[in-house]
């Protein structure tokens, strides 16, 4: 076994406490789980209007949204997030125990969303404003791709502060043993931060540098880049975390998150393609 095993920063899963509150309501706990949604979704808004707010990255005459349209943008988009992240994690991980209890799909405060769930909840919503706006889907989707890695890092490190998603067992000199009791005591992969590295932090790089490149120039290409991208790196993460042996293993190595996420690299390298053979951006 390891003998140097980094101790878990143990950090208090509520950021900040909110009371007394007045009636005798208690308090209102706002915790890092909570926050990484909010943070991401707010920086994620402030990072869309800089970039429409900039021609350089846009063709001449190129349609896009204009900042309050982002404003509206980043709502449909968060309610599409929401849903579909909780939807997803219920119907997908655990829908006997939510058949039983069905009150308990609401108690979004107790944990329990799915990154897939909510990548189709926020598709739903980027087609819902496109079609109100009257504006190109896939430009849409661009703007939601390049600012989502910000989500996915808070989202990632949430997680580890939770702590929630730890890796599988290992030896390796940066093993940590996690505090729940479910960890079984045992130093293993920090593996929220190796997601928080390549989904949120590198995958955000590289989506800045495809910005800066044009990539908005060629609608669907950032689109591609992210779905190409997070696939690929959700899937190697998944060989070091550890899964649900009811809910996620399924066999043979494989891993619902596998499974779940292929198809999503698959299809950025579709978007990849078809965006890369358009001459212009009205074809």
């Amino acid at each position: 076994m390891s003998i140097l095993i980094i101790p878990f920063p143990v950090v208090d899963p509520v950021a900040i406490d909110i009371g007394p509150l007045p009636f005798g309501l208690g308090s209102l706990p706002l915790r890092w789980y909570a926050l990484a949604y909010i943070g991401g979704l707010v920086f994620a808004w402030l990072y869309m209007r800089f970039i429409v707010a900039r021609d350089v990255f846009w063709r001449k005459n190129q349609p896009r949204p204009s900042s309050v349209q982002v404003d509206d943008l980043i709502v449909y988009v968060a309610f599409g997030v929401i849903i579909g992240g909780r939807l997803g994690h219920v119907l997908i991980y655990d829908p006997k125990h939510f058949l039983h209890h069905p009150l308990e799909v609401l108690m979004l405060w107790r944990g329990g969303m799915a990154f897939h769930g909510g990548f189709l909840g926020a598709a739903i919503g980027m087609a819902l404003f496109a079609r109100a706006e009257n504006l190109p889907l896939p430009t849409a989707g661009d703007l939601c791709a390049i600012t989502a890695p910000i989500g996915l890092l808070l989202g990632r490190i949430a997680n580890f502060i939770k702590p929630e998603l730890w890796g599988r067992p290992t030896e390796v000199p940066w093993a940590m043993v996690f505090p729940d009791p479910a960890a079984g005591g045992l130093p293993r992969h920090p593996s929220q931060l190796y997601e928080a590295g390549l989904e949120g932090l590198a995958l955000g790089l590289i989506l800045w540098v495809a910005l800066r490149a044009g990539a908005l120039k060629r609608p669907g290409l950032a689109t591609g880049i992210f779905c190409l991208g997070y696939g690929l790196a959700r899937s190697f993460c998944e060989f070091f975390r550890e899964p649900d042996p009811d809910q996620e293993a399924l066999g043979n190595g494989w891993t619902m998150g596998m499974a779940l996420s292929l198809p999503i690299a698959i299809a950025g390298l579709v978007f990849i393609g078809l965006a890369l053979r358009r001459r212009s951006v009205t074809a």
